[in-house]
């Protein structure tokens, strides 16, 4: 269990977790000197068994909320502190508006320095904590008077943390993948780079490899250390120490995360379920620059009101966060605002989807899948979502965002799996898309009768362009293998159409196709005429027949390539592009294939335009 204290500045809070534990959490220098903590320290408490509390001590001075926050996110208890003498203070209701707004809902309220005033005082003070914690999650949380200096108190205080970590033991256990949020880091002799924090999810043991987000750089586990102790693999609740391989101490900071690879993600756009904090008086509104706390980060952005356009205090909405720049969010996670020059705690949530859409973020249909988001179950999300979802679920994104992975009801969806991701569509939309391409097929051919039928990448913008590519050839092979569509080589048509050969296509056709065939940069159409003592006109009248009937591919005006010709360019760009990650260059495709740079160039645009490829910059992203 880990547990966190909040409070006034000097009212008691370092002094009261060295009584407990015999640590002493100031450890820099300027702490000392100036008698108040200015960093978050660490210590830890003996829970019987193998079971120990972690607690971590938060600075109590306004100017430093921030750090605060970046020491409360992940903790299990609350330890409240209010001094006797001074009674609630500033920094004593925002850091209770912080606790309640990263639900905290379990903990102690402790009056300490019970020994420098009357027992009158102390129980007034009492009652004052009492009627402040009402109306927020720590509302009826015991109150303890105490003093460091008699001992007062001490007793029940251990024994209240004992019973909560005892009845924690095992909350935590899950099938997410392990998330750490990183709150310090530093070198250790022998060791290496070592950056620590609190476990938000799943385990991790020594040789696993992690990802530092955001930044992506790929790391190892040489060594864990658990709530100070050493240890093979640490889990959620924990507080944590992994020294990392191959890693300077520059290349972390706080507000980064380890994570499980399957949970990498990074997102300066995220929607979430949002409440105004009850002492916050003045409304929220679109547009609003705020300062967004997740984990142990912050970010400066505006908020984007999705119902409505502001937020009354004590009312809820949900909200678009933009940012400025990128951090780590999952569902689930809370989310605390201040505003954007860190005076005052406005309002907290929890993340609905950290992919917020930048386009369409109020219509009906996001709104609708928002409500999906809210589910509390992860496979009653994904499922309510698929069914609202006409363009398809992203698996691999969707599970990320989750954080753990995902499983869906396989009845009534088609799933595309490969090297563009996971994907799944629900069947009933599947069959409007399978129905509107027919349709829309029959109405090409009326209009169209001479011609063999649009390209698959026409097609799709046609009727589903928002529908990703994989999903789009996974309803073509069905559409193919039910014998309702005929798809020859770029184009697709119906099977009762098709261009009808002359004899004097066919003619032609036979003289000329060993030419195709043996020109390894194409055909120009002025040379197999020349070649074969043909009229120039008649044989581009009969190449043209051939690439709509799909068995010959015309490049750029009178190119041609045979089909073989065109299944090996494609298999060697696919090649190249799976050794790169999925993209191919201009510069390596020509090297490869020895065309030249024109040729190679000339092929991979047709690549885009049939919807085999689609530029990406300066390169070529292979699609299927």
């Amino acid at each position: 269990m880990i547990v966190g204290t909040a409070g006034h500045i000097d009212h008691g809070k370092t002094a009261l977790i060295h009584a407990l534990t015999g640590v002493d959490t100031d450890r820099l220098p300027e702490e000392k000197k100036r008698g108040i903590s200015i960093e978050l320290g660490y210590a830890y408490l003996d829970a019987g068994g193998d079971r120990r509390i972690g607690f971590v001590d938060v600075p109590g001075h306004e100017r430093l909320v921030h750090t605060m926050l970046a020491g409360a996110t992940g903790i299990d208890f609350g330890l409240l502190v209010v001094a006797a003498d001074d009674g609630v203070m500033p920094q004593t209701r925002e850091h209770l508006a912080i606790l309640s707004l990263l639900g905290i809902a379990r903990g102690v309220a402790v009056v300490t320095k019970t020994d420098r005033v009357e027992a009158q005082r102390v129980e007034d003070v009492g009652n004052q904590i009492a009627a402040l914690l009402e109306g927020t999650p720590l509302a009826g949380a015991p109150v303890v008077p105490a003093s460091v200096r008699t001992g007062r108190g001490l007793a029940e205080l251990k024994i209240r943390l004992l019973d909560a970590a005892s009845r924690a033991a095992g909350r935590r256990t899950d099938d997410r993948w392990f998330r750490l949020a990183v709150d310090r880091a530093f070198t250790l002799n022998g060791v290496g780079t070592v950056a620590t924090g609190t476990v938000h999810a799943g385990c991790v043991s020594v040789g696993e490899e992690l990802l530092l987000m955001p930044g992506s750089i790929r790391v190892r586990v040489r060594s864990l250390h658990a709530q100070s102790r050493a240890v093979r693999s640490a889990s959620a609740g924990e507080r944590c120490g992994i020294a990392l391989a191959g890693l300077a101490r520059e290349q972390v900071k706080r507000g980064q995360w380890l994570v499980a690879p399957a949970a990498a993600l990074a997102t300066d756009r995220l929607d979430a379920s949002l409440v105004l904090w009850r002492a916050e008086e003045r409304t929220l509104r679109t547009g609003a620059p705020i300062r967004a706390h997740i984990g142990t980060a912050s970010a400066l952005g505006t908020v984007a009101i999705l119902d409505g356009e502001f937020v009354e205090p004590r009312a809820s909405a949900r909200v678009q966060l933009v940012l400025r720049s990128s951090i780590c969010a999952w569902h689930g996670d809370r989310v605390v605002l201040r505003d954007a020059s860190g005076s005052r705690t406005i309002a907290g949530g929890i993340v609905l989807d950290p992919f917020g859409q930048k386009r369409c973020r109020r219509t009906p249909q996001r709104l609708a899948e928002l409500d999906a988001l809210a589910l509390s179950d992860v496979s009653a999300r994904a499922e309510t979502l698929l069914a609202r979802r006409e363009q398809g679920l992203d698996l691999d994104r969707f599970a990320a965002a989750q954080g753990r992975p995902v499983k869906l009801d396989a009845r009534g969806v088609l799933a595309r799996a490969g090297s563009q991701g996971n994907w799944a569509l629900a069947a009933r939309h599947v069959r409007d898309i399978e129905q509107a391409a027919l349709e829309s097929l029959a109405a090409w051919h009326a209009k169209r009768p001479d011609e063999p039928g649009p390209d698959a990448g026409s097609l799709r913008r046609s009727i589903a362009p928002r529908l990703p590519e994989p999903l789009w050839r996974e309803i073509l092979a069905r559409l193919q293998r039910r014998d309702d569509i005929v798809i020859r080589g770029a184009f697709v048509q119906l099977p009762a159409h098709g261009a009808t050969l002359s004899a004097e296509d066919g003619r032609i056709a036979e003289r000329v196709s060993p030419m195709i065939a043996n020109a390894r940069r194409g055909a120009w159409v002025r040379d197999l005429a020349r070649e074969a003592g043909e009229p120039e006109s008649a044989v581009r009248t009969s190449l043209a027949r051939l690439a709509q009937r799909g068995e010959l591919h015309q490049i750029v005006e009178d190119l041609y390539f045979s089909r073989a010709q065109m299944a090996t360019l494609a298999a060697i760009a696919h090649r190249s592009a799976a050794a790169a990650g999925g993209c191919v260059t201009a510069a390596e495709f020509r090297d490869r294939t020895q065309l030249g740079r024109q040729r190679a160039i000339q092929v991979l645009e047709y690549f885009n335009r049939v919807g085999l490829a689609r530029r990406v910059g300066d390169t070529h992203r292979m699609l299927a």
